[in-house]
């Protein structure tokens, strides 16, 4: 059985559009297998489609200009209309000039292009290609996907239904995903040493060919070391320059790092609520990783039991990844809030006018925290929420600006 994805109907939706749909996510989240079933779609409706991919070695012939593209696509679809497909990009340089202007000419084709988080899809192509592309984010699966694929999509739409119910079952879903993550491979893999040595071959397939590359390293230790720290620092401050002493490198070079850690869509950074009234932390950004599998395996626990100080780490991650989903459409910002004596709180959300700030609990069954209370009286934000394992299908549903 195949994991349906939710952002499968927006991209047949935009398939109607004449700019060039990209769809960008980390290595091995899945663009492929969408790119194969929008095919399979069209092709089952007759439509003309063309794919090439740029791991393949005969394949690159085709893109080494933008005559020999159109001489391709003129020959397989005679002149009429149809749908192109570019897997992975990223292996053509200056892709986003190349892609304008094959766009710019105006021709009965539209482009569909996907790459494993490049600088040229997350920063080139976004200027280059104003007014002619939309970019669409695939992450790994979601802990709503993954529900969905364990439970053979019986209850689809029927979430909250279902999680108010199967309690003891969702437990044990939360229990998995946080152990595991959403990498659709690692999902699929039968046992743990299965899942283990993929989410190995996911991890080392990065760091040799993506980040390594893109940095230009000989050696990717100091790489692997970073991530390490920062898996054992999720929601915690990140402080640049005792990263560098322990790394041996200097503190712009840990910026530039975590830069290219973004864009690769490896980890998110967020940064402090502030007001600037000089109690606040004002400056040092949270790490949160896009898969928690990932992160698990970084920090070694992939394939252990987690500790509860863990779980609780997890879990927020997995909040923040929820979150995010939710406000990557919208002008709505993540933020944590934190302050010099210690008040802290782990998510505020500016939306318009609207703050809202966010407490995340593994297990709580008391009454809302002071901090919140103190927050929303300070700033005169929305009242304050508690999340927890228990109700955050049911919280983390918020009033965001579109």
């Amino acid at each position: 059985m195949v994991i349906k994805r939710s952002l499968y109907p927006f991209l047949l939706a935009h398939l109607e559009k004449p700019e060039i749909t990209i769809i960008a996510g980390p290595r091995q989240c899945g663009k492929t297998f969408l790119i194969n079933l929008i095919i399979q779609h069209l092709q089952n409706n007759g439509q003309r489609t063309l794919l090439l991919n740029l791991d393949i070695e005969e394949h690159k012939k085709y893109i080494t200009s933008q005559k020999e593209l159109i001489d391709k696509i003129n020959l397989e679809f005679g002149g009429k209309q149809g749908y192109v497909f570019i897997d992975e990009i990223q292996r053509k340089e200056n892709a986003e000039l190349f892609l304008k202007g094959i766009y710019d000419l105006g021709l009965p084709y539209k482009f569909i292009v996907s790459g494993s988080g490049s600088l040229e899809l997350k920063e080139k192509i976004h200027e280059s290609l104003a007014g002619r592309k939309k970019i669409f984010n695939l992450s790994t699966v979601s802990f709503f996907e993954f529900v969905n694929f364990k439970t053979n999509y019986s209850y689809e739409g029927r979430f909250e239904v279902f999680f108010d119910i199967e309690k003891e079952l969702v437990k044990n879903y939360l229990t998995e995903y946080l152990h595991f993550g959403g990498y659709p491979r690692v999902i699929l893999s039968p046992t743990i040493t299965e899942k283990q040595d993929t989410i190995r071959d996911i991890f080392q397939s990065y760091v040799e060919r993506d980040i390594s590359a893109l940095l230009h390293l000989e050696k990717s230790e100091v790489v692997y070391q970073l991530l390490r720290l920062l898996s054992e620092n999720v929601g915690n401050l990140v402080n640049i320059s005792s990263l560098a002493d322990i790394l041996g490198i200097s503190a712009p070079t840990v910026k530039n790092y975590l830069w290219y850690l973004e864009k690769t869509f490896i980890i998110n950074r967020i940064t402090p609520f502030t007001r600037r009234t000089g109690r606040e932390i004002s400056k040092s950004p949270m790490v949160y990783f896009m898969d928690i599998g990932l992160r698990n395996f970084v920090d070694n626990t992939f394939a252990h039991e987690l500790s509860s100080a863990s779980i609780g780490f997890n879990f927020q991650n997995l909040i923040y990844n929820l979150l995010r989903e939710q406000v990557s459409e919208t002008a709505s910002v993540i933020h944590y809030f934190r302050t010099k004596d210690g008040v802290e709180i782990d998510f505020v959300i500016e939306s318009g006018s609207k703050i809202i700030p966010l407490e995340v609990k593994y297990t709580w069954k008391k009454s809302a925290p002071y901090a919140l209370r103190s927050f929303a009286n300070k700033y005169q934000s929305e009242p304050g929420r508690v999340i927890t394992s228990e109700n955050f299908y049911k919280q983390i549903n918020l009033p965001v600006i579109t």
